[in-house]
């Protein structure tokens, strides 16, 4: 990687970190120019504008959870093999690699769900994208494959799972959350692929 590639993915990095914590719109260009080393004026080599770097950060975000929760699931067999790494990785993605903030998806979900614009429009289509992977696998839970209707039902709870899980943990304190969060879903397998036979 060159130099001026260096730097721009420690600006993304820093930016995303921020972001996290304070909102997309509670990142200072002056606290991450800091952050790595650049003047303010230096940012704008490697972004054309704010809206650019917020750009590359939603893209990074959505890049690095594909590497960090799908990458691992993918060589498993298809349906529940590949379920029970993604929900483990995705419970870590929020819990250990994002331990000061949560989850980042869930902050800018949070943060742009009302706010139209190239930025939410983004973040929208690759959580669709994620949707549409995560209901094909609850579709192969059985054969035949369950409904469109019944596989969307199966990610949602499969989410809502999730979001319990980061409240439950970093709100409430809950030592047992991840094990609370692994049992559910483990019924919900066997709930859901029952309603295939």
């Amino acid at each position: 990687m060159r130099k001026g590639e260096a730097t721009r993915a420690r600006i993304i990095a820093e930016a995303a970190r921020q972001a996290a914590l304070r909102g997309l719109t509670g990142v200072s260009l002056a606290d991450v120019a800091d952050a790595v080393g650049l003047s303010k004026s230096g940012l704008f080599k490697h972004f054309e504008s704010k809206e650019d770097m917020h750009i590359a950060v939603v893209e990074s975000v959505m890049d690095r959870f594909g590497e960090a929760v799908w990458k691992p699931a993918e060589a498993r067999a298809p349906g529940r093999a590949r379920l029970e790494v993604v929900f483990e990785r995705w419970l870590h993605w929020g819990e250990t690699e994002w331990a000061d903030s949560g989850c980042p998806i869930m902050a800018l979900s949070v943060e742009l769900d009302d706010q139209p614009g190239p930025l939410r429009d983004l973040l929208h289509k690759r959580l669709q994208g994620w949707r549409k992977t995560v209901v094909r696998e609850f579709r192969a839970l059985r054969d035949p494959p369950l409904s469109e209707a019944e596989a969307q039902a199966g990610y949602f709870q499969m989410k809502s799972f999730i979001l319990g899980h980061s409240d439950a943990r970093r709100m409430m304190g809950d030592a047992d959350a991840q094990r609370s969060a692994a049992a559910a879903f483990d019924a919900l397998l066997d709930r859901t692929a029952r309603m295939a036979a």
